[in-house]
């Protein structure tokens, strides 16, 4: 007897449908970068002081480059098995997540307020943990595509954690 789980059987998008939902889930998690374009490292940032540990300026870029397409990815995988209709609970924790991502950047570089963003990044870290988990019901390819960025965020609050202490 061969058991099968509600994923399984749930419709996936395909087609040009699958194609423009993987196009609109790019579009969405990269548009969570546009904060940056207004309120980026500048001035500010170059002097504060910083951790040992503190990555050079041009690791930022090509890393979320790559995790807003993971992110994406994921999103759309879990996206094309149905749809809202079908994993609404799953896909309103990605956004809220985005919501927090996207508000990071202007709260720590534009208002430099880094123990808001502190705050801010410990509520993103643990979205992504929950989302990471509901996506895993649906896909576990969309799941792991979500861990490196579990990490690249972990990394991040301890380095915004770290910022604060030293420039408090």
């Amino acid at each position: 007897m061969h058991v099968t789980s509600n994923v399984d059987t749930q419709p996936v998008a395909g087609g040009a449908r699958s194609a423009l939902g993987l196009l609109g889930w790019m579009v969405l998690c990269y548009s969570a970068a546009l904060g940056g374009v207004f309120a980026g490292p500048g001035d500010w940032y170059d002097n504060l002081r910083k951790p040992a540990f503190n990555p050079p300026g041009w690791v930022f870029g090509p890393t979320w480059t790559l995790l807003y397409a993971m992110m994406g990815t994921s999103a759309w995988l879990v996206w094309r098995r149905g749809g809202f209709r079908h994993a609404g609970a799953a896909l309103g924790l990605f956004m809220l997540q985005l919501i927090l991502n996207a508000a990071w950047t202007p709260l720590f570089f534009g208002l430099q307020a880094p123990g808001v963003a502190l705050v801010v990044i410990a509520a993103l870290w643990l979205a992504i943990l929950a989302t990471a988990v509901a996506f895993r019901n649906r896909s576990h390819l969309a799941a792991l595509l979500l861990l490196p960025y579990l990490l690249w965020v972990g990394f991040a609050t301890v380095l915004n954690g770290s910022l604060w202490y030293l420039n408090s």
